[in-house]
C-alpha cells in the first residue's frame, strides 16, 4: 500500500491521526496532516483505509506501489 496525502484539501478534522496514529500526524500550528509512514506494513493497512473512508476532505489518496 502506497499512501499520499493532499494537504491542500485537509480541513484538519484529525480523524486520521486518531485512527492511524504511527501512519499520520498533524500540524501544530492549523492541524493539516502530516504523512508519518507513505508505506505502512500489513497491520497498520486496515486503519489506514478506515482513515481514508471517514477523510471528510478526502485528503487521502491509497494505491498499490
Amino acid at each position: 500500500m502506497k499512501v499520499t496525502v493532499d494537504e491542500d484539501k485537509c480541513c484538519g478534522a484529525g480523524q486520521c491521526v486518531l485512527l492511524a496514529p504511527e501512519v499520520f500526524d498533524q500540524r501544530d500550528d492549523d492541524g493539516i496532516v502530516v504523512l508519518l509512514d507513505a508505506e505502512p506494513h500489513e497491520p497498520l493497512q486496515a486503519s489506514v483505509r478506515e482513515a481514508a473512508d471517514v477523510c471528510p476532505a478526502a485528503a487521502i489518496r491509497l494505491s498499490t506501489p
